[in-house]
Formats: structure tokens, sequence, C-alpha cells
């Protein structure tokens, strides 16, 4: 399935101060449907506010909308997320299926399991190879199948739009052939925009399909091979 190139989410004029001071300044860029957009930047260059700004989480001014170029009109858009770190108790004894439940259901799930729910996070949950998983505590899962099953989380119901906040953190080389290649299949079968923020370039240069680099605000953006050439890329982290 070939991507729809139909929908489009537009960030405009994104800013956030503090004080006066200037962490993100009229960030503005485009991301279409089925495609890959890998934000980089150093430290403190304000990619987290960004996400944060995008989510809604943080006062901000600028724009964040949805359009369906098909209808050509602006519609709700539905995000998803996967956060960087999640602090959880290895003796928690959360299960997947608690954690979950709680995330796509208003029942308390500590009450009981509802049949039709389980069944419902198992199918959910096989779309990303972590049935298996449904019953284990959350405190016991691997790098890798934590940001299976948050994966899973993130993506019912399918957004239009996914963010990953450098996601691979934590995963061996192995987990991490593994969630490119589930990122590349939701882009394929769901049609799904990703924006992921990495410090891996060697993953940047391997699978984005497009490139922003953050300095507060943007100063290149184009495909992986064109930013890593810039001056303003080797002006801030030398030659690859």
């Amino acid at each position: 399935m070939e991507s729809c190139g139909l929908h489009c989410t537009k960030i405009e004029n994104l800013s956030v101060k503090i004080g006066k001071e200037d962490i993100i300044k009229d960030v503005t860029f485009d991301i279409h449907c089925g495609e890959l957009l890998m934000l980089i930047g150093r430290n403190g260059a304000g990619k987290s506010t960004l996400l944060k700004s995008i989510l809604g989480e943080i006062e901000h001014e600028g724009t964040v909308s949805f359009i369906d170029m098909k209808e050509n009109k602006k519609k709700k858009i539905k995000i998803g997320y996967v956060p960087q770190n999640l602090n959880i108790e290895r003796d928690m004894p959360t299960t997947v299926y608690d954690m979950f439940a709680s995330y796509i259901s208003n029942k308390p799930v500590w009450l009981f399991k509802d049949k039709n729910l389980y069944k419902k996070i198992k199918e959910n949950l096989k779309l990303f190879g972590a049935e298996k998983l449904i019953d284990k505590r959350v405190g016991n899962l691997s790098g890798g199948e934590l940001q299976r099953v948050l994966l899973s989380i993130a993506t019912a119901p399918v957004p239009n739009l996914l963010i990953l906040d450098e996601p691979v953190s934590g995963i061996d080389r192995n987990g991490i052939k593994d969630f490119y290649e589930i990122l590349a299949r939701l882009k394929k079968d769901y049609d799904m925009s990703i924006i992921l923020v990495s410090h891996d370039l060697d993953l940047v240069q391997k699978f984005a399909d497009r490139v922003i680099l953050l300095d507060k605000t943007i100063v290149k953006e184009g495909k992986a091979e064109e930013v890593f050439k810039s001056k303003e890329f080797i002006e801030r982290f030398g030659e690859v």
C-alpha cells in the first residue's frame, strides 16, 4: 500500500518561552501520511519541548492541525505517544493487561478481568508480536518488550500522528532492527505519520524519510545525507 498522500499534519510557528528566554521559536513544518520524520539536535536544542508542544502538554504559541486534502478541510488530530522513559518498579504487580486496559477502558481493571477486553488487547498486542506478554508483569519486561507494548497502546486506536521520543534507548541491536521493521509496517499498512527523536545518527541515516535539525528553531531540513553534509550540521556535530 503506497502512502495515500491525502493527509497532512501542519505545525505552524510553534514557540515556547520561559520568562524572556526562547526555548523553541517559530518552528514550522509539515509531515505527510506514511512519512517517518526524524528530529535531531544537541542536548538543549528544544526537541522534547517541541514534542510536548505538539502534544499540547505545555503552553505555547502557534498551531498544530490535521488537514484532509481530499476534502480540503481541517479535522481533529489523533496523536499517539511513546515517551523516552517510564518509571516502573521491578516489583510492581501491574500486568501488561492491567496497564493496557487502564488506557482504553473506563472500567476499574483491578476488580475483574473483562473477557472481551482481554481478547481485544491480545489482538492489539499481536500486531506487534507481543501477545504472549499480556499476563506478564510490566516490571519484568525487557526494553524491547516494553517498547512493543507501548507502541501497541499508542496505536489503539490508530492515530494520525505517532510521536516517539528516543524510543530505542536501552534496546539491543536485534531489538532495534525489529522496532524499525514495526515502524515500516505502521507507515505502510496504516498510512501513519511518525515523528521520532533520535541521537543515533546511523539509525537516522538508515531509516529517516526526512530529517529536521533543531537548534531552538529549524536550522536545516531535508534528506539525511543532505542534512549531514550541511554547514549547519557540521557546526553542531562535526563531520560524519
